[in-house]
């Protein structure tokens, strides 16, 4: 098995599984801050503030901190923002009444989180066997699709046992292990990256890389609207277990998706098939529009998942090539942020358009995302193929930084 050969490769399991616990946090924070604030007595419009707060931190302090590792290295950027982060959740914890300390804490949990994502696939050009980069790509997304079933279920438990509060202390601890396992790895320390120029914008002056990412947005941005679709599918429907289970299936199509394609070899260039599993994520959506019975939508949740995690295995393998020499971390934390804000501005808009409107326009939001996503690869998909191409066979060249 191809993932069993990568996980028996040094140090590959320690850092998967210490980013893994290390991320759990972020997936828990969308719980863990409302819950407490509204054991509290906090408002709904506090609550929507605080956890605003946290999302657009992170946001913008993901691509910071991606510079700040590519300039000073792993361990000195990972081990204090772990314990700045967690400084963050216990204000939250032990101040859930007090209107400044918990924008301050969210706001300072948020911004210093630590960027394990980016981290960890950097590394993975240096820890993976030779012709598995896509294997380990593809195993980073499903330790993410687990990551956002492991988070709420930690949080249950913790609010079973005592509190909200205990939870957010879980995930400042959590957060601090994760770094640790991390940073005192071998390949984590002793990592550097290329010599970068000192360009203001970083690997942002690559127009190809900003292109990939805004297709990646667009991909985001379907996330987003199907996040508040399936809610209102479930109001209007029976739906056994409501819009939690639907959003399941979706994550169990993508695991199935990437599980798959990590397994076996395939031929093609990256971007040919970034530009068929886009495809295949329009065909899904462009099906959603319909909002057919409980037992076809859940076959449908499941076949979007499918191409999902794929087109994001592809994608972070583009993104490390077209990363200029010395920025590869910052481009993959731009990544995340350019991913995470068109999730929010998906949810936004079909939340928007199901107050004005119906279901099926709702729908339709998601259709405009992918195809977003697959007009954008599919006009650069030349320009894809030789750019990594040329990366292959010179792998310590530097890209020219117009690539």
């Amino acid at each position: 098995m191809a993932y069993l050969s990568l996980l028996r490769a040094p140090h590959v399991a320690r850092l998967l599984l210490g980013s893994w616990v290390g991320r759990l946090p972020s997936a828990m924070a969308a719980l863990t801050i409302p819950l407490a604030l509204r054991r509290a007595g906090a408002s709904y419009g506090f609550v929507g503030t605080a956890a605003g707060t946290f999302a657009i931190a992170a946001a913008v302090g993901a691509p910071l901190l991606g510079r700040a590792v590519d300039r000073w290295g792993q361990a000195r950027v990972l081990a204090p923002t772990a314990v700045l982060s967690a400084a963050g959740f216990v204000t939250v914890a032990l101040a859930p009444g007090h209107t400044f300390l918990v924008l301050l804490g969210t706001a300072l949990a948020g911004a210093m989180t630590p960027p394990l994502e980016s981290c960890l696939r950097v590394l993975w050009p240096e820890i993976a066997p030779r012709g598995r980069l896509e294997t380990a790509y593809a195993l980073d997304s499903v330790a993410q699709e687990l990551v956002f079933v492991a988070g709420p279920l930690v949080v249950t438990a913790c609010v079973a046992v005592q509190s909200p509060v205990l939870a957010l202390l879980v995930q400042a601890l959590l957060g601090m292990l994760g770094v640790v396992v991390v940073a005192t790895a071998a390949p984590s320390r002793r990592w550097k990256a290329a010599t970068r120029s000192s360009h203001w914008l970083g690997p942002l002056r690559s127009p190809l890389l900003v292109t990939l990412l805004a297709a990646l947005a667009g991909t985001g941005f379907a996330i987003g609207t199907l996040n508040v679709l399936v809610v209102s599918y479930a109001e209007h429907r029976p739906v056994p277990g409501g819009a939690p289970v639907l959003l399941a299936l979706n994550a169990g199509g993508a695991l199935i998706g990437v599980l798959v394609y990590g397994a076996r070899s395939w031929s093609g260039t990256p971007a040919t098939r970034a530009v068929l599993f886009a495809l295949g994520l329009v065909t899904g959506y462009g099906l959603l529009t319909l909002l057919p019975p409980p037992p076809y939508m859940h076959a449908l949740m499941l076949l979007t998942g499918v191409f999902l995690a794929p087109l994001l295995t592809v994608m972070f393998l583009l993104v490390g090539k077209l990363a200029p020499p010395g920025t590869t971390s910052e481009a993959f934390a731009w990544l995340v942020t350019l991913f995470a804000s068109g999730t929010s501005l998906g949810s936004a808009a079909v939340g928007t358009v199901l107050q004005h409107t119906d279901q099926h326009r709702a729908a339709a939001c998601g259709v405009l995302g992918t195809l977003v996503t697959l007009a954008i690869l599919a006009l650069g998909r030349r320009r894809l193929s030789a750019v990594h191409a040329e990366a292959s066979e010179a792998p310590e060249a530097a890209l020219p930084a117009d690539a």
